[in-house]
């Protein structure tokens, strides 16, 4: 009997079907950029000082410039820390609406030197130099309550996560297409009203909904294109489907400097995503889940379908179907199996902190460059441009180099790049930029290529269960990530670089602990797992093909492949596929 990869052999494994599924799907990929880092232009936080009554009245009475404005009524200007916290967050305590000021330095008259002036925190509110608006600017998220932007984005990351536990079993239990359908109306719904909210809590509740869902949007769309295609297309199609979530972030540097009102962005990047409901009529189930569940008949028209859309005629023998056994399944997988074993039990710790520090490296480097560059807009845009570059260089490695050295050297690279950037003066800005933009594209290198050496880790049967484990860590990175970036800076601009260089270095020397899966068979067995690094690659083996032609029908000669593989422990043994 038939399986879907069979069928796909014969009516097109990449033909015009799956393309088109997989740019409408690319579009679902590209719409999480705005939700995953969104935040460097939702939560801009643009130079501030304390709103004094009587200020302007008597700036305009006097003549003042800004410039002079600041000097005369603002305390602590200058580059240090402390006299940016007082220059942002504290304000004289000084009647300016009294008449006895004088317009040239209008302080001298209260005190010889005006560092003897009593200050206190603002208290009628800030004012902000920027032609645009933030959620920082719109609910005075500064000083006091600045650590209200890192909850913000941290929402989401814990959307991600809590989402990762439910979304799953529901793309599992009712379908992909589903899981995608009901998940994209709730992302759209829940953008709409971030950007409606009419305060602080009620906009972060919605960002919490809104991550919950995203991601399990953007994984249907991830497991509906790669159980389209054929086998020998799903690597190449899984990385390109991430390249979309680059273009989207390409595509928000854009928007964002288009629209530099948060409210107007937010709904600029929310309601096109409505029109992915359209799927519903574009995209089907994918056949593979409706074999699992016994759904024969409607795989079989799918099927159809796609050899009709790919103007292929299907196999005579397309009625009988089947989903592929794997007896290994019906092995019940615990958390423990995880960490029964020493070599699993290495594996899978080593796994966890990859996920954890990729995630802080990744988001951290997006939200260092947006709080410290000059241009925010070109900043972001030229960091977003390297994860190109990235993606070729995995299509480029990822089967003649193999897996663990690629990303050992792209930890390496990340957490060098962060240290170097210490000791680069502020001045040198565009070296800073170009350091960051290294960073950013080992971090990206490490995310994808983390992803299929966590798959190939591990036997069937637990198999996604340690993808769900060792994943969640990525989104745990994401919920410390901002508290990690903004508050430590207001210690020292560079602590945060500290942190990431050395999460990366150590991320980098603990990757060549893991076995090259280069080539190597999926491990069936905790035992194969085990000893995964002592087994022998696939191209080691002698590959023998029979062409047997089986019967004949309306149409040409169908005909099956067998495989004989000749073993090399066992030269006089067979196995027939």
């Amino acid at each position: 009997m038939p399986t879907v990869d069979d069928v796909l052999e014969q009516v097109g494994e990449f033909g015009r079907f799956q393309k088109q599924a997989f740019l409408l799907l690319c579009l679902i990929s590209a719409s999480l950029a705005p939700i995953y880092v969104g935040i460097v232009f939702l939560g801009f936080t643009p130079d501030h000082y304390c709103q004094s009554p009587g200020v302007a009245e008597l700036s305009q009475r006097c003549g003042w410039s800004l410039a002079d404005e600041l000097n005369y009524t603002v305390p602590g200007l200058g580059s240090t820390e402390e006299a940016s916290f007082l220059s942002q967050c504290m304000q004289y305590e000084v009647d300016w609406n009294q008449s006895t000021l004088e317009c040239v330095d209008p302080l001298s008259s209260l005190a010889a030197n005006r560092s003897h002036l009593p200050l206190r925190p603002c208290q009628h509110g800030w004012v902000y130099n920027t032609p645009g608006s933030s959620i920082v600017t719109e609910f005075n998220l500064v000083c006091g309550d600045s650590w209200k932007v890192d909850l913000f984005q941290s929402c989401v990351n814990l959307g991600f996560f809590l989402g990762s536990l439910v979304v799953g079993y529901i793309a599992d239990r009712f379908g992909r297409k589903l899981c995608l359908l009901a998940t994209t109306l709730v992302t759209s719904l829940s953008g709409v009203l971030t950007a409606v909210a009419p305060d602080y809590t009620s906009m972060l509740l919605f960002r919490l909904l809104q991550g919950m869902v995203s991601k399990g949007s953007w994984v249907s769309g991830y497991t509906l294109i790669t159980e389209f295609v054929g086998s020998g297309y799903r690597r190449t199609t899984a990385i390109l489907y991430q390249v979309a979530f680059t273009v989207g972030l390409v595509g928000l540097a854009g928007v964002a400097y288009a629209i530099p009102h948060w409210r107007w962005l937010q709904l600029a990047v929310s309601l096109p995503t409505f029109f992915f409901l359209l799927y519903y009529w574009l995209v089907p189930e994918s056949p593979r889940w409706l074999l699992s569940q016994k759904r024969t008949t409607q795989a079989i028209r799918i099927m159809e379908q796609i050899a009709q859309k790919n103007k292929k005629l299907p196999p005579a023998d397309l009625k009988m179907l089947c989903v592929e056994e794997d007896v290994s399944e019906k092995q019940s997988p615990s958390f423990v199996d995880l960490f029964r074993t020493p070599n699993l039990r290495k594996h899978t710790l080593i796994l966890m902190y990859l996920w954890f520090s990729c995630a802080v490296l990744y988001q951290g480097l997006i939200m260092h460059v947006g709080a410290t560059g000059g241009n925010l807009y070109l900043d972001f845009f030229y960091s977003a441009l390297m994860e190109f570059p990235a993606a070729i260089i995995i299509l480029v490695t990822i089967d003649r180099v193999g897996r663990i050295y690629p990303t050992a050297i792209s930890n390496l690279m990340s957490g060098a790049a962060c240290l170097i950037m210490i000791f680069i003066p502020h001045e040198l800005h565009w070296l800073n930029v170009t350091l960051a933009c290294l960073g950013r594209m080992g971090a990206t290198i490490v995310l994808q290529m983390v992803c299929l050496v966590n798959a190939e880790l591990y036997p069937t049967f637990i198999r996604n269960l340690a993808m769900m484990v060792c994943s969640a860590l990525c989104d745990l990175g994401g919920i410390f990530t901002p508290f990690m970036v903004f508050r430590l800076m207001e210690v020292w601009q560079a602590l945060p670089l500290i942190l990431f260089g050395v999460l990366g270095l150590t991320a980098g020397a603990m990757t060549f602990l893991l076995p090259e899966t280069k080539g190597m068979a999926l491990p069936e067995t905790v035992d194969e797992a085990e000893n995964l690094g002592k087994r022998k690659s696939r191209a080691k083996e002698n590959m023998i093909y029979l062409q047997v032609q089986t019967g004949k029908s309306q149409g040409p000669f169908v005909s099956k492949r067998y495989l004989l593989q000749k073993k090399s422990q066992k030269p006089s043994t067979y196995r027939l596929w």
